[in-house]
């Protein structure tokens, strides 16, 4: 396994308890402070290998190195800290619904603070300013101290990310982030997750539907289809024809948040990289 990378996975594969294989011999390195977009088709396995990445799942085959560790070799303690350092997005954030959107925000930094922190910030929010400015940075900061049921879908995928932008975590996994969003604020929110990784060198990792959006903002795609890794190569080099054999199976327009998108085709592509 490589030292250096903030996640590798050799020869990963997962079953699912009712017997459907999700991932099948994925290999992927991932250096510290990459920005890596993956995509495919539906059923891909997108979701569980940002779900292993966040060691949210434990796999059934091969070997996972996260941020210099090995956490299914770890005591609890040690994985509870290593975790800490993880920030996940998920494309339906769990937030409960009578939480105030600043408690919500908050809670990103939950598994850095003590016990008695975490319940002071219950009663009196520890943070506003900083909550606010995370808010912000996503048009959401008039919705500080709205309740969580009040909000629309795309305002919850917002807060969700706001939470994992307040916490600043080492490794930034975001899971169909931008679903909810229309095509400006899906430009805009994605935009701030590179950002995020730019002013702290935080490894993003994001599954996005749109190919428009990875290819504007990603330095490398990884297309997915049927639990194995098809291609692995910077976005100069991905052309139409690779992208339109990744989706063959869900017809012949690409998944875009821009219409008319359009890629040009492009010649040979360049040799597949492991790791940026």
């Amino acid at each position: 396994m490589n030292a250096e990378a903030a996640l590798a996975l050799e020869d990963v594969g997962l079953v699912h308890a009712n017997g459907q294989r999700a991932l099948r011999g994925v290999t992927l390195r991932v250096a510290p402070g990459a920005r890596v977009a993956v995509i495919g088709p539906s059923g891909a396995g997108k979701t569980s290998l940002l779900r292993i990445a966040a060691t949210a799942l434990r796999p059934d085959e091969g070997r996972i190195e996260l941020l210099g560790a090995r956490p299914w070799q770890l005591r609890a303690r040690a994985l509870k800290a290593l975790r800490a350092r993880i920030g996940m997005i998920h494309q339906a954030p769990p937030i409960p619904p009578r939480l105030r959107v600043i408690t919500a925000v908050l809670a990103g930094r939950l598994g850095a603070w003590s016990g008695g922190r975490a319940l002071a910030s219950l009663l009196v929010p520890a943070d506003i300013a900083g909550a606010q400015a995370a808010l912000a940075r996503l048009d959401l900061a008039d919705r500080l101290f709205d309740r969580c049921d009040r909000l629309s879908g795309g305002q919850l995928q917002r807060v969700g990310m706001a939470r994992v932008l307040y916490q600043a975590p080492e490794l930034l996994l975001a899971d169909e982030p931008v679903s909810a969003l229309d095509p400006a604020l899906a430009d805009l929110a994605v935009g701030e997750l590179i950002a995020q990784s730019q002013a702290t060198g935080a490894t993003l990792i994001a599954s996005l539907h749109a190919v428009d959006l990875a290819l504007k903002w990603f330095d490398r795609i990884v297309g997915l289809r049927a639990g194995v890794v098809v291609f692995d190569a910077p976005a100069a080099a991905i052309s139409r024809g690779m992208l339109q054999e990744l989706y063959a199976t869900e017809g012949s327009l690409l998944p875009t948040q821009t219409p008319g998108f359009e890629l040009e085709e492009r010649g040979a592509p360049a040799p597949t990289v492991v790791c940026r």
